[in-house]
């Protein structure tokens, strides 16, 4: 016991050591002994005084990266003027906080080659990190592990498992969409989605025939898929009305689509939500709440999303072993008038 302590004190002191005696995570370690803000006093207090009796200090690597650093982020993407990128980029500005890091935002227009460009334009300006987000949910094509500075993938996870890749989880929404539909009362359920080539609806469909299986049901005929448009919803749901006029929920691969679909049940004499339930996915609050009546709907936490991949870059550039894989980070369920009338 006592040889096996010795070894113990003979070791390195780490941040992992410094955190845990002062009770607080390894990136607000980090953040307290590096002047970083968005830490209170008493906790840094308590950091300082840990490090102090642990006889804690960086080792010469980590204090030439902080002190070469730039106080600039990269945020990379495919597709700047698309719905879901915006609040991405929203999130992650949140983070970075007003000021405190100087973002560098580069659209690549969704070209590979435009891409690699931009990707040497940053590292040329040194930035001190980078957040790649993709376009739709379907894996992208990894930047490599060449790159000199921490890199997250968001919304477009990365295909290499090494890489650190966050994305919505959109199986989980698909099983909280229908389970919400049932515990409403709707047992004959359909589904009308986009283009099958997305990741995102084929994923939703894995999810909704989770739950329904879970509650002893099924879709109603196939899943109905082809664009993310107004028009297709209602073209659907008029050809689904038909075939199958027992439905009491329709269930959306998208709020543009549902839109089209409480049209249909509309211009058909279905009351909305009595007759039948209508919901979609995004929370796209231009259609959820202009809708008559109002969406219910899976909001995919974009801003969340965009956020957590900033404090991921932040804990990366502190030194923290933030992990790889894919993480799926959930959504949440947004209850509006077309499922559940107001009493």
């Amino acid at each position: 016991m006592a040889r096996s302590e010795a070894a113990r004190n003979q070791r390195p002191t780490t941040l992992t050591d410094v955190a845990r005696l002062a009770g607080v995570s390894v990136a607000t370690a980090s953040k307290a002994l590096n002047g970083r803000d968005h830490v209170a006093q008493v906790t840094r207090e308590r950091v300082l005084e840990a490090a102090d009796r642990l006889a804690f200090s960086p080792n010469p690597l980590a204090r030439g990266l902080l002190a070469g650093r730039t106080g600039t982020v990269g945020l990379l993407t495919s597709d700047l003027e698309g719905r879901f990128v915006i609040p991405i980029l929203m999130g992650a500005e949140d983070a970075f906080g007003a000021g405190q890091v100087n973002v560098f935002l580069c659209d690549a227009r969704g070209d590979a080659i435009r891409e690699q460009h931009q990707l040497r334009a940053l590292l040329s300006r040194r930035v001190d990190g980078l957040i790649i987000v993709g376009r739709q949910t379907d894996p992208r094509p990894s930047l490599g592990h060449d790159i000199p500075v921490p890199v997250v993938y968001a919304y477009a996870p990365s295909d290499d498992p090494d890489d650190l890749s966050l994305t919505p989880d959109n199986v989980g929404a698909g099983r909280t969409a229908v389970e919400h539909l049932v515990a409403s009362g709707r047992t004959r359920i359909a589904h009308i989605s986009g283009d099958p080539a997305y990741a995102a609806a084929q994923d939703r469909v894995v999810g909704a025939r989770e739950a329904l299986a879970a509650a002893g049901l099924e879709l109603v005929g196939e899943v109905m898929f082809s664009e993310w448009s107004e028009r297709w919803g209602r073209d659907a749901s008029a050809l689904l009305l038909a075939q199958h006029p027992d439905v009491d929920a329709i269930l959306c691969g998208s709020d543009q689509i549902a839109r089209g679909a409480l049209d249909t049940a509309r211009d058909l004499g279905r009351d909305v939500p009595d007759d039948i339930a209508v919901m979609g996915f995004d929370n796209w609050q231009v259609l959820t709440t202009n809708s008559r009546p109002e969406l219910t709907s899976i909001d995919a936490n974009l801003q969340q999303l965009g956020r957590t991949s900033a404090q991921r870059v932040f804990a990366a550039i502190d030194g923290v072993d933030v992990g790889n894989g894919t993480h799926y980070l959930p959504g949440r369920l947004v209850i509006r008038g077309s499922t559940v009338a107001h009493r």
